[in-house]
């Protein structure tokens, strides 16, 4: 590690935590219907909004009707977004007249980016016209941030109110969401990057003549280049605000088209993590005790910044059997040093190792690095941030609804050492709530290790998986803890565009994000019934630093319950190995 790379990781994290205050403030007055900057300029096309959809925005919703509600939406959101691949080859706006869609990448894509997954078994440039690109995935980055913007809204209800029914208005939270705080964001941020060099246009691809001709595997010259372009920035904008991370170009943020510069990287890292981060504090405002929603923060930056380290370490320290051969990977004023394969070099291995880390953490998945060219330990920390359940920052609303699960594990396990009944904000945490936090902790494990388990026996499983040993096993784990956490990342070296990994990636993208919808939302429908607890002096306060690190070893336990065995047989015996 070097002192410039610190000072970047450094600045990074400053500037995040100056804009949590004043961004989570805002979406709180926004979500209590309170006015806003952008109200008098918005709130008519809101109240259109509602008009067109035939909704009233005083109506409001049991935890079952809320649940309804985003199911019938988002399967509407799958089956236009599969209609529009499988017929794109007769849609406009393909200029480089990009044929249809295979029946099961389509479906795989579909449940995809309507699961806020964003994975992608396909190269974006070379499958998926402008319009596939714009009126599909775009539009889908903003419908799944808002849902899952929208179900964390209803549970802080869930958490505020009592003795009544209604947790909102999935409609007017879904609304809400987009108009007042997606589309902002996301057209402040695309501005800055078409400013900043990022490709949006709707011309054909352009073609470049070589400096240098070359040959091509079967001998004929090559002296042009074809370059992919289109309307990029649009989209880059809302992957990266709404954690989705689904890239425009193969590459995705290691493209220079979509992140030019070190500039653009520190801008496009930043959006990753400004509205998770926000939302803790917009949670403090909610529940009216700011305190809480700090505390959040800081057991999710704690986390963040250990590993974040830890795969920095893990890279600048390079290949052992490199330095074994008396290759200096020293970082010096001439040469990054470390381990730079699979890097950018204007990012170099701080930039890489960070987004690595912020990227799993924040349910995100885009790369400006390839993972899988990580050396054991770096690939081990998107892995472990993954199967920690995304509730380090996490999705867009599901990241922070997933570490609240494991906040009421932890009041629950300290009342139980202690002898009193657990309370949370005022509410009895009873066998109900337990039960509904242990369906949210456990379903994303037995969902991964049981896909992964069932792709390295069977023969579909392993045929492409190019990559023998260790190595081989933990990318077919890191493809299901990616799916299986609605992340998107993935090792490479793992031919995913099969009918197997297609289908099954689907079912583990769909168990991850709506088998933990319901039991969430049901949490919510419980709490908002229980009437308000008195705080005492035996009350255990979950603002602490106490607290803080408490929730933290949760965390830490259940991961390494679940997946230290599976790690052992993938990155942990592959790095003895060295």
């Amino acid at each position: 590690m070097t002192v410039n790379g610190i000072l970047q990781i450094a600045i990074y994290l400053i500037v995040l935590l100056l804009l949590v205050k004043p961004l989570g403030g805002y979406m709180a007055r926004v979500y209590q219907g309170e006015r806003t900057a952008l109200g008098r300029a918005l709130g008519p096309i809101e109240r259109l909004t509602y008009r067109l959809i035939g909704v009233n925005p005083e109506q409001e919703m049991g935890w079952k009707t809320y649940a309804v509600a985003v199911l019938v939406f988002s399967v509407f959101g799958m089956l236009f977004l599969y209609a529009l691949q499988r017929l794109q080859g007769i849609l406009p706006l393909n200029p480089e007249g990009l044929g249809d869609v295979s029946a099961d990448s389509a479906l795989n894509t579909a449940i995809s980016f309507v699961s806020n997954t964003n994975w992608q078994g396909y190269g974006g440039e070379t499958t998926m016209s402008y319009l596939t690109q714009m009126l599909g995935m775009t539009v889908q980055n903003f419908a799944s941030a808002a849902a899952g913007m929208a179900i964390l809204i209803a549970f802080i209800r869930g958490l505020v109110r009592h003795s009544t029914s209604t947790v909102g208005n999935f409609w007017v939270d879904l609304t809400r969401s987009v108009l007042y705080i997606l589309l902002p964001l996301a057209l402040v941020v695309a501005v800055m990057l078409v400013g900043l060099g990022v490709v949006q246009s709707f011309s054909p691809y352009q073609t470049a003549t070589l400096v240098q001709p070359t040959v091509d595997a079967t001998g004929n010259q090559v002296t042009e280049q074809t370059l992919a372009i289109g309307p990029a920035a649009s989209q880059i904008a809302i992957k990266q605000l709404g954690t989705n991370g689904g890239g425009f170009f193969n590459t995705n943020s290691a493209h220079p088209f979509e992140n030019p510069t070190p500039l653009t990287n520190f801008l496009e890292m930043l959006s990753i993590l400004l509205i998770p981060a926000a939302l803790c504090y917009t949670f403090g405002k909610m529940v009216n005790d700011t305190r809480q929603g700090w505390a959040l923060l800081a057991a999710m930056l704690i986390m963040l910044v250990v590993f974040g380290v830890a795969a920095y370490a893990a890279e600048g320290a390079g290949n052992p059997r490199l330095t074994a051969l008396g290759i200096d990977q020293a970082a010096t004023n001439l040469l990054p040093g470390g381990n730079m394969e699979g890097k950018e070099l204007r990012f170099g291995i701080p930039n890489s190792a960070l987004w690595a880390t912020i990227t799993t953490a924040a349910s995100n998945g885009s790369v400006n690095s390839m993972h899988d060219s990580f050396t054991p330990l770096g690939g081990l920390v998107p892995l472990v941030m993954m199967q920690f359940g995304e509730v380090v920052f996490g999705g867009v609303g599901s990241g922070l609804y997933g570490m609240l699960a494991f906040v009421i594990v932890a009041v629950f396990v300290a009342g139980l050492m202690v002898g009193r009944t657990p309370e949370y904000l005022g509410k009895k945490i009873e066998s109900y709530e337990i039960k509904m936090a242990a369906l949210l902790i456990l379903i994303m494990p037995v969902t991964v290790l049981g896909l992964t388990a069932l792709a390295v026996v069977t023969g579909p499983g392993k045929a492409s998986v190019f990559n023998p040993g260790p190595h081989g096993f933990s990318e077919v784990l890191y493809g299901f803890t990616s799916m299986g956490n609605n992340n998107g990342s993935a090792f490479t070296g793992l031919g995913a565009n099969t009918p197997f990994y297609n289908l099954f990636g689907a079912l583990a993208m769909l168990i991850a994000r709506f088998w933990l919808i319901v039991p969430t939302l049901a949490l919510a429908g419980s709490l908002v019934r229980k009437k308000r607890v008195p705080t005492t002096a035996g009350t255990l306060p979950t603002h602490t630093p106490l607290f803080i690190g408490w929730l933290i070893v949760i965390v830490l336990i259940v991961g390494a319950l679940n997946f230290l065995p599976a790690l052992a047989l993938g990155p942990i015996v592959e790095h003895l190995g060295l």
